[in-house]
């Protein structure tokens, strides 16, 4: 009896080390190794690729915003506000719906299928708004010209880039509700325009956060 307890207490003695040590180098050496190699080597990605404007944080450069007025009485949607350069549509999985505002608590896409008669009213709706809201004087939008990435959202709804074709689309619009050249306007968009992925990898995109940020400041200087 007194050996077989001895035996128990040695296995448990052992076991309590083992989960001690494993505790210790899983739960505290790996993870504080991992973050400081991270923040040394990938402090921004580490931080969650944060963006800056005039010493605050605005954004992340992985995640789109809405650039939307303020609600007004009774509205449930608001509008957006078209002095910024505007994103994807952001319909993407909300907490029980399809939710508009970027508020997601989970990513993804619609999940329907191409001809479903929702969607297909959602792009219809999307392109008469695009259309309407890009046309100013002297520069009406052709529908045919509406890029696809203008009327649908991302896989994930978070989608921070925009085609440099709907930059583009925007451009006149935008210089209208600022006051700028549009030829200025259209170089920041030029400006900001990255190419694929080295190369070869994903297509030409705009980040909007980045981009709306240099448009402010350009109004600012009132160039």
């Amino acid at each position: 009896m007194n050996t077989s307890v001895t035996n128990t207490a040695r296995l448990l003695g052992a076991g309590l080390r083992a989960l001690l040590v494993l505790t210790l180098v899983t739960g505290v050496l790996y993870p504080l190794a991992v973050t400081g190699i991270a923040q040394g080597l990938f402090a921004g990605k580490a931080n969650g690729s944060e963006v800056e404007s005039n010493g605050e944080v605005v954004g992340s450069s992985l995640i789109g915003q809405a650039y939307n007025l303020p609600l007004k009485e009774g509205q449930e949607t608001p509008e957006p506000d078209l002095k910024w350069f505007q994103g994807r549509p952001q319909n993407g999985l909300g907490s029980n719906s399809v939710n508009t505002q970027y508020r997601l608590i989970l990513s993804g896409a619609t999940n329907r299928s191409a001809d479903n008669a929702e969607l297909v009213q959602w792009v219809k709706d999307a392109k008469a708004a695009v259309v309407k809201d890009n046309s100013v004087p002297g520069h009406p939008v052709n529908p045919a010209d509406v890029p696809a990435d203008a009327v649908t959202s991302s896989g994930s709804g978070l989608d921070p880039a925009i085609s440099p074709k709907y930059a583009d689309l925007q451009v006149q619009r935008v210089a209208e509700k600022n006051g700028l050249p549009a030829d200025r306007v259209r170089k920041l968009v030029d400006e900001h325009t990255e190419g694929r992925t080295l190369g070869f990898m994903g297509e030409p995109r705009v980040n909007v956060l980045e981009l709306n940020i240099a448009l402010k400041d350009l109004a600012a200087a009132g160039r």
